[in-house]
């Protein structure tokens, strides 16, 4: 990518608001999951990579991790596969003995002009990846968290402004923002958070990889700020509600937007 994108690899400085925790994060190779991934190690977290299939990238993150002195687990694999979903969270068990934060944050998106052009098995992939994976992933996280423990999702500004041409990943990430508004409701008797972190336009692969030429070369002009975020940017509220200086914030959506405001 040109530029290539901050992760927060010379920039982030922990100060252990996260010590002695496990975190499993999916999509952690690259973009927003590789700057959480570096800055919960800094904070003093070992980390769980979950990521499909680019491995350099993943090792990259790893390496990150392990130079800010915490373990770190690689779990390569498709979260549309059920089965895939209960194995990452039993090995992040097996290897840590527990999971403190869970990080929901992997997703597939596809631009199109009109929903005519959108397949079935396009659409099923789009709902399979951000919000299908999510629920599995959680339900079998749950039998490893204990009181304390923390949720924190990756919806989107779209979940309240859809982009058109991304009508599959924008209605995806409506249905994130209302099942951890659900999630932590259920979940609060047992001690255990839920929120949602709503980036607006952020530098990362997903954007080259998905859209035209002409849309990247624009991307985050259309936010007060009239720049796309980086990466690095959105660590701040990920840390901050994995931290247990969190403790009374539960359904909260954290809009990161470039100043573009959300309903």
């Amino acid at each position: 990518m040109d530029p290539p994108p901050d992760h927060g690899e010379s920039s982030y400085k922990g100060s252990n608001r996260l010590a002695g925790k496990v975190a499993l994060i999916t999509g952690a190779d690259s973009g927003i999951g590789r700057a959480v991934a570096i800055a919960y190690a800094r904070e003093g977290a070992d980390v769980a990579i979950s990521y499909l299939n680019e491995h350099d990238d993943a090792e990259e993150t790893k390496r990150w991790v392990e130079k800010a002195g915490r373990r770190a687990l690689l779990l390569p694999g498709d979260i549309t596969d059920r089965e895939h979903c209960k194995q990452i969270v039993a090995k992040t068990a097996k290897t840590f003995g527990r999971i403190d934060v869970l990080v929901n944050n992997a997703a597939y998106q596809a631009t199109y002009d009109k929903l005519e052009d959108i397949s079935d098995d396009e659409w099923d992939k789009t709902y399979s990846t951000n919000i299908g994976a999510m629920f599995r992933i959680t339900k079998a996280a749950l039998a490893h968290m204990k009181e304390g423990s923390s949720i924190v999702n990756t919806t989107s500004v779209n979940a309240d402004a859809p982009n058109p041409g991304l009508i599959a990943y924008a209605s995806t990430k409506g249905a994130i923002q209302n099942f951890t508004g659900g999630l932590a409701q259920l979940l609060a008797e047992r001690g255990i958070r839920a929120n949602c972190v709503a980036p607006g336009p952020i530098w990362t692969p997903l954007i080259p990889s998905t859209m035209p030429p002409s849309s990247v070369e624009n991307f985050g002009k259309q936010v007060p700020m009239k720049r796309p975020g980086q990466p690095a940017e959105l660590a701040a509220p990920y840390v901050m509600l994995a931290s247990d200086e969190a403790s009374y914030i539960s359904g909260a959506t954290i809009a990161v937007t470039g100043g573009k405001p959300i309903i």
